[in-house]
């Protein structure tokens, strides 16, 4: 099966920076789009940032100009980059891979997630 890990996560203060990983691992061909979703306390999950194969990036108003997501297609890997965190971003972050074509018979797959806490 398609696992994906996340890492990166932690304690960071406000106005500091974080970056997160996330591995695809398994038989895998391709993988279409890679996104980062937030999930705070009481709310539900959204998406902050998503990456396609062509690297056409997408970003919620919240991560624009602060955020910055990329990936190694060849090692099946997206990053996250935070900037200028805010008590906001507090929450756990899940990668979640979407139009993957694999060995396997599913085409999206999401992590276990990696927490962020922004201390102020």
């Amino acid at each position: 099966q398609v696992q994906l890990v996340e890492s990166g996560g932690g304690l960071v203060q406000a106005g500091g920076s974080l970056r997160l990983s996330c591995i695809a691992s398994g038989t895998i061909f391709s993988i279409e789009t890679m996104e980062w979703y937030r999930q705070a306390p009481g709310k539900q999950r959204e998406l902050v940032a998503g990456i396609t194969f062509a690297g056409i990036t997408t970003y919620a108003d919240s991560a624009k100009g602060r955020f910055t997501i990329s990936r190694d297609n060849l090692r099946n890997t997206v990053y996250l980059q935070m900037n200028k965190v805010k008590s906001e971003d507090t929450g756990v972050y899940y990668c979640h891979a979407a139009g993957v074509h694999s060995a396997y018979g599913g085409t999206n797959y999401w992590g276990q997630g990696t927490q962020v806490t922004v201390s102020s």
